[in-house]
């Protein structure tokens, strides 16, 4: 019996598992999926990022054997660029099914492995299908089309002269970079509090192209830059937000654009550096509404 499990959209299909006998599992090892079958990632697209993090970590072994295991091939799978990857559970992991499906079914979970990889690797939806015999496929819906990536990175490529320079320190231009996205866009006030979409705010096209951007588009739109940058970074999220994570000499630093981006009860534009490049013990001096965030997942960040 096939089950889907999807995140995203939110659609949960729950059936019941068939329970196999142990001889007839043997039969399904030798001639349905055979022992020798080695599962590889195959080719990755050119947004890979070919480092780790704490919560998860790139994998060439694509026979999990605990939630970890999990983990890291969904991440590696996603990090990679793929819209389809397919891997088996092991008849000795016997809670494989059950943990696939708890973390097919957990947002929380899945918005985490998210925002470790590249946005423009990251999804938009997700699904997990899988089935009794242990065959567990999953089908990413990328937040970003072909056409979004071309016009972004073009914009990209023209602005950079203009903000980056080689003599620059690294915190220089990524201050350069901060200031022209908050001084070229505003915080889309009714799209977070009517969910009333006139533009396309909560991903980078928002504030590059249409000046509009919720903190989603603050966020990708900076990691795109520090990407291009060689910046290590990842974005960090609470119950309430997402702001970026940046990687400086040898420490991880907190970066919000939203929350450097006010919007003023007096009508004008401001520019902040409350938080550029702060650290946790100053972020949450500043703010505990929507900046606390879980330092065991996040554990970059956890006693710095």
């Amino acid at each position: 019996m096939k089950k889907i499990a999807s995140f995203g959209l939110f659609l949960i299909l729950i059936g019941i598992i068939l329970t196999v006998k142990d001889d007839i599992l043997e039969l399904v090892d030798l001639y349905i999926i055979p022992k020798d079958t080695t599962i590889t990632l195959g080719e990755k697209n050119e947004y890979y990022r070919d480092y780790n993090f704490n919560f998860v970590q790139n994998t060439e072994n694509f026979s999990p054997h605990s939630m970890q295991d999990i983990l890291n091939i969904y991440y590696t799978a996603i990090n990679a660029g793929k819209t389809s990857f397919t891997f088996n559970c092991p008849k000795e992991y016997e809670t494989c099914i059950a943990d696939v499906r708890d973390l097919a079914n957990s947002q929380d979970k899945l918005s985490n492995i998210n925002n470790y990889v590249h946005p423009y690797n990251g999804f938009a939806h997700i699904e997990t299908e899988y089935d009794s015999l242990g065959k567990v496929t999953i089908s990413i819906v990328k937040s970003y089309s072909e056409e979004d990536i071309l016009a972004i990175s073009s914009k990209i490529d023209e602005l950079l002269p203009q903000l980056v320079n080689n003599n620059y320190s690294e915190i220089d231009n990524i201050r350069s970079i901060h200031n022209y996205i908050i001084n070229n866009s505003k915080y889309d006030s009714l799209r977070s509090e009517q969910n009333i979409e006139q533009y396309r705010s909560d991903i980078a096209y928002g504030p590059l192209f249409e000046g509009y951007a919720i903190c989603g588009g603050y966020t990708d739109l900076m990691e795109l830059f520090l990407e291009r940058l060689g910046v290590k970074s990842f974005k960090i999220s609470s119950d309430k937000h997402i702001w970026n994570a940046v990687y400086l000499n040898d420490t991880w630093y907190h970066l919000d654009l939203t929350w450097d981006d006010p919007v003023a009860s007096d009508g004008r534009d401001y520019l902040e550096f409350n938080y550029f490049l702060i650290g946790t013990d100053k972020l949450l001096s500043l703010d505990t509404t929507e900046h606390v965030f879980d330092q065991e997942v996040f554990s970059e960040f956890k006693n710095v």
